[in-house]
């Protein structure tokens, strides 16, 4: 029987929704909470192994105890063996020590469900010695050891499990949070672990946007055709991060954060680096419009980086309200848009096919898996 280690970190994603782009750090953490973060991990977890069980393969899991893993897979009846000791307070030491013991105990597969910072942890224990598959549930996901989402997650599980996926050398990255939640994006590659390489349903690493002069003015013509044909008086955009979406504010003399989500009306930005609670009520009784350009290189429109653009959110804006922006250059880099929202029927019903922006006057339909 196949043996798969399973480890939780139960506090990755809880600064997502409230704005503070991480929880890497006890003071990060006790901030999200008493700004009203919940623990959206555990919830990803089960949802991976719902779906796990649900496809019928044969494995046995060793889950660190407690609430790193041994929770989900009692509450979902699955067959288990803890590891380690339960703690109230977990950090990154212990799943540090839950991957040790099971590397020690001997697995086939380890699945984490974290972000990038859980990402460097593993791999500082397993390295290269194990394949490893991530779950996402973090806020920052740029290493390409992740898979899609939880469902995905679960497909490559059992398809590594039962007919043996091979295996690649996948990249671990991860940012500066101090410096995130300052507006600068400082990405390091810390080194590889191996996943089993199912392209469809793994995401690539993140790709920064490249600055040239054609992808400025590309940048520019999309804004400006933004401005004058889109814009509507009296009507609140929501801007979520990245480059292409600060040149909107950029044209309008207005100072956008980079890495944050924004607030925009008749032309002024009235509210910056927002999260769920301040946009809900901002746009309560409004109509509003959400702008968002994808992630380089993996696509995602919703649920990297911009979790502050929640479903609740998307459910009060309205889908046919979503406007989303890329250069051609960037567009080329990614083979579909994609959305992860922690929802999985809101995520089912953005998904099919959307227009993008591309250009001045110049608009293409993609697709959206």
């Amino acid at each position: 029987m196949k043996r798969i280690g399973f480890i939780v970190n139960p506090i990755a994603g809880m600064g997502g929704a409230v704005g503070l782009k991480g929880t890497d750090g006890k003071e990060t953490l006790k901030r999200a909470i008493a700004l009203g973060a919940k623990p959206i991990a555990p919830l990803r977890a089960k949802i991976f192994l719902s779906h796990l069980k649900k496809l019928q393969c044969n494995f046995h899991i060793l889950a660190a105890a407690g609430e790193m893993g041994e929770n989900e897979a009692r509450d979902l009846g699955l067959e288990y063996t803890p590891i380690g000791e339960p703690k109230e307070e977990t950090d990154s030491s212990d799943t540090k020590r839950a991957a040790e013991l099971m590397k020690k105990s001997g697995i086939d597969l380890l699945v984490f469900c974290g972000g990038d910072g859980t990402a460097r942890d593993i791999m500082d224990v397993i390295g290269l010695k194990l394949p490893v598959l991530g779950v996402p549930t973090g806020v920052k996901m740029h290493s390409a050891v992740f898979a899609l989402n939880p469902k995905a997650a679960a497909e490559i599980t059992m398809r590594f499990l039962m007919y043996g996926l091979p295996l690649r050398e996948a990249e671990v990255m991860d940012v500066d949070e101090d410096a995130f939640r300052q507006g600068r994006l400082s990405a390091k590659l810390y080194g590889y672990m191996l996943v089993p390489f199912e392209p469809n349903y793994i995401q690539g690493v993140k790709m920064a946007s490249p600055r040239s002069m054609t992808e400025l003015k590309n940048q520019a013509a999309i804004a400006l055709y933004v401005i004058e044909k889109i814009f509507k008086p009296d009507v609140i955009y929501i801007l979520g991060p990245g480059t292409t979406t600060r040149v909107i504010a950029d044209l309008l003399d207005q100072k956008k954060t980079l890495l944050g989500v924004d607030i925009l009306l008749n032309g002024k930005i009235i509210a910056r680096d927002v999260n769920e609670s301040d946009i809900l009520r901002l746009i309560d009784g409004k109509e509003a419009r959400i702008i968002v350009t994808p992630i380089g290189g993996q696509g995602f429109i919703f649920g990297r980086g911009n979790q502050q653009i929640s479903p609740k959110v998307i459910r009060r804006v309205g889908i046919e309200n979503i406007i989303v922006i890329c250069t051609k250059s960037k567009l080329q880099s990614i083979q579909a848009l994609r959305v992860d929202t922690g929802d999985s029927e809101l995520d089912e019903r953005i998904r099919g096919r959307m227009d993008v922006i591309i250009d001045y006057n110049q608009v293409v339909t993609v697709p959206i898996k």
